[in-house]
């Protein structure tokens, strides 16, 4: 019995319980992943229990000496990671690096382009249910709706029409590369920053099997989990020229004393980043992303766009008469954890949606191939076609625990 089961058993049970679900579920979640021990160590150590208010060598306390050497290792891990000239690792989540880059180079009331929320942006990329929405004026872009890919003919129309101080690339449900140099071009052709949202594709960007939007960008965020496998975080990438005013919207601006502890987490999983067989990852969850588009599509589902280049692929349910909240609970019900999500121009309100979104980074971390990502897919196509037989869907959850048995979690059994 461990020292939480006896002074805490109720969270203990639940932690054990999640322990399990991790273990035996097939998770499909894009932005999940499993951290390494050593970032779970790094996170889980007694620099939760320093306050460092500030940043290193300019602290508020006293006794900074050793979480000092921590962030200063941090920060030139993420420059050198990412080859950017200045970093900041203090932002809790992607959605409060966001926010602190706001504050450091705009003010309330400015304009900022950023893709509306329904067709793969984020909360913080201008919905009116957010802080973003309602301290500045967004300007929405969107996809072609032929090709449902990004429409730069009406980007560059919007940003002539309503010179943006920023505009944001970067997304949460895009399953393409994104052109960062056309985006660049724009923005100088208007006088506005670039801000690249990168917190998706942060570790294929790191492991080199997607562009890097940090030539092009100006400032550039992420969160530190997702396709990195680091700890849940976020950070900052930008220009020296504008880096002390990215530093002062996180601290003092926008927060107090950064989190020792995961930014310990940060810097372990910078270094793990930095090693040729995360690249081999990076390579792989793009490899096992469009096996697994390519077996769906086989089957005749259809896919956002047709296809996908990162780790990421949307599901129209449309054509099955399915929608994605009855797809997403019939898969749960088997093992295979994914999300609702909606798809470009969706006719069905958010918690409904028509589109399933489905990620191939936690599955790659396991050690999935190709070949077990293909067993996945027709997997989901079996739960999808079956909704409703209980044998079928009996059949299917013994089938997806002998294949999660076979694969080991990091941070759990590794």
């Amino acid at each position: 019995m461990t020292l939480l089961s006896r002074q805490d058993p109720e969270i203990a049970l639940a932690i054990k319980q999640e322990d399990e679900r991790q273990r035996n579920s097939l998770v499909l979640i894009a932005s999940e992943n499993y951290a390494s021990c050593a970032v779970l160590e790094a996170q889980a150590g007694v620099m939760n229990n320093k306050y460092a208010e500030g940043y290193p060598g300019r602290r508020y306390y006293g006794g900074c000496e050793n979480v000092d050497i921590v962030e200063s290792i941090a920060i030139q891990r993420a420059k050198t990671l990412f080859g950017a000239e200045h970093a900041n690792v203090q932002a809790h989540s992607g959605a409060q690096a966001n926010m602190a880059a706001y504050f450091a180079l705009i003010q309330p009331g400015d304009i900022v382009m950023g893709m509306q929320l329904d067709q793969g942006g984020h909360l913080t990329h201008g919905a009116t249910v957010n802080f973003s929405g309602n301290l500045y004026k967004f300007i929405p872009y969107g996809l072609n709706r032929d090709t449902e890919t990004i429409d730069f003919d009406q980007v560059e129309l919007l940003a002539k029409q309503h010179r943006p101080k920023i505009i944001i690339a970067g997304y949460s449900a895009y399953p393409r590369i994104i052109d960062f140099a056309r985006f660049r071009a724009i923005a100088d052709d208007v006088g506005a920053i670039l801000m690249v949202d990168m917190a998706h594709i942060s570790g294929l960007i790191a492991g080199g099997a997607h562009p890097s939007p940090v030539p092009h960008a100006q400032v550039v965020t992420s969160t530190t989990q997702k396709t990195l496998r680091g700890p849940r975080g976020g950070m900052i990438l930008s220009t020296e020229e504008i880096g002390k005013k990215v530093d002062y919207g996180v601290f003092p601006f926008s927060q107090g004393g950064p989190f020792m502890h995961v930014i310990a987490a940060k810097a372990v999983c910078f270094g793990e980043a930095s090693k040729p067989e995360f690249a081999h990852y990076a390579e792989q969850v793009v490899l096992n992303a469009r096996s697994m588009a390519f077996e769906l599509s086989e089957a005749g589902l259809r896919l956002v766009s047709g296809g996908t280049d990162n780790h990421l692929l949307l599901v129209d349910l449309n054509p099955l008469d399915i929608t994605g909240r009855a797809a997403e609970a019939a898969l749960e019900a088997v093992g295979i954890v994914a999300n609702k999500n909606a798809i470009p121009f969706d006719e069905k309100p958010p918690r409904v949606t028509s589109g399933l979104r489905l990620g191939t980074p936690a599955i790659t971390s396991r050690g999935f191939k190709e070949k077990e990502t293909k067993q996945v897919a027709h997997l989901i196509v079996d739960t999808l076609t079956n909704i409703g037989d209980e044998s079928a869907m009996t059949r299917i959850s013994e089938e997806v625990k002998s294949l999660t048995s076979q694969f080991p979690v990091p941070g759990i059994d590794l």
